[in-house]
């Protein structure tokens, strides 16, 4: 599965392009699974979603932040990067680049207030990053998501008198966050007392990853499908949405290489910390947008192109991080 990973920009283009086709050439199929809704929420879209959300909350591991305490400059760094920097830049790009198109707006807040708890673990191996430093970070903001998510939206949009549904955005949090996170503790204990930790760790987890990676292109082509027509007669949002997205990148990932260099990091604890502090969790955010907006919007397309953009770039991340510590970018790989 690590070589499909590593080309996994080729697949998400080729399942942009293929839903694309079948909103143009099927239209049938679009119609078809938009008819499949319960209370304005897609019923293929909520499936898949809540699939891609399971796997991220098995990589929850309790006993793994009590060694927050060994080294914990990379994680807090990592915390001020996802929590106060991110979020604070994408609502400022937001209202530089999109103001007056509220759904937009709120589509590049809500990437910007997601941090990243599950692809993190597929960029943090390929980079041969620290990935005992990762699980410990994973673990703790798939804590800090489930208590700062809906608080930081809504204040996010409220001081930019957005109106927002943030009734929809708990229950969006609720279903997304919290559901599979009790399915994955539930889970978790249950199988490890019947085929013990090793089993878990080393079958079960890496096979229900596999089925989150195909339910995400799944998601892909499901909503490029359902939303074709938007998507090719108003082009120009989508390159609009962009700027902020690409922009954002831009300088978050510039901060955190700085960072971790002045702060003397080794290259795998800095390149874990600069992949995590860099990268959102475009799940949550295309599932709130699909919740609030409804899978036409513009909310869930500029979520999606979140996406688009995120893979390539963290892919991008892996081998410039390589290149850098060839370079002597970092410090040398302390002992121990």
């Amino acid at each position: 599965m690590r070589g499909f990973e590593k080309y996994l920009p080729v697949w998400v283009a080729i399942c942009i392009g293929f839903g694309l086709l079948l909103s143009q050439t099927v239209p049938g199929v679009s119609r078809a699974i938009d008819s499949l809704q319960v209370h304005g929420v897609s019923i293929p879209i909520g499936v898949c979603l809540f699939l891609m959300m399971y796997p991220a909350m098995l990589n929850l591991q309790w006993v793994e932040l009590r060694k927050l305490r060994q080294n914990p400059r990379p994680i807090l760094l990592t915390l001020f990067s996802n929590w106060i920097l991110a979020p604070a830049l994408a609502a400022g790009l937001a209202a530089l680049f999109l103001h007056g198109n509220q759904e937009l707006m709120v589509a590049v807040i809500l990437l910007g207030a997601s941090p990243c708890t599950a692809m993190v673990l597929v960029w943090g191996r390929l980079a041969d990053g620290n990935q005992e430093q990762n699980v410990v970070n994973t673990s703790l903001n798939t804590l800090a998501i489930i208590v700062f998510y809906v608080p930081i939206v809504s204040l996010l949009t409220g001081i930019q008198n957005i109106p927002l549904d943030r009734t929809l955005l708990a229950i969006s949090a609720g279903i997304f966050i919290g559901a599979p996170l009790l399915l994955g503790i539930l889970t978790k204990r249950l199988i490890v007392r019947a085929k013990g930790e090793d089993w878990f760790a080393r079958i079960y987890r890496p096979a229900v990853g596999n089925v989150a990676i195909v339910a995400l292109l799944i998601t892909l082509v499901v909503l490029f499908a359902l939303n074709g027509e938007v998507l090719l007669h108003h082009f120009d949002q989508l390159l609009l949405v962009s700027a902020p997205l690409l922009i954002g990148f831009a300088i978050i990932v510039g901060f955190n290489l700085l960072a971790t260099r002045w702060l003397g990091f080794a290259y795998r604890e800095a390149i874990i910390a600069t992949i995590i502090g860099s990268s959102s969790h475009f799940e949550i955010a295309i599932a709130a947008a699909v919740t609030m907006y409804g899978v036409g919007s513009y909310a869930a397309l500029g979520t999606t192109m979140g996406l688009f953009w995120e893979v390539p770039i963290m892919l991008s991340l892996v081998y410039i991080g390589k290149s850098l510590r060839k370079r002597g970018f970092w410090a040398s790989q302390r002992p121990g």
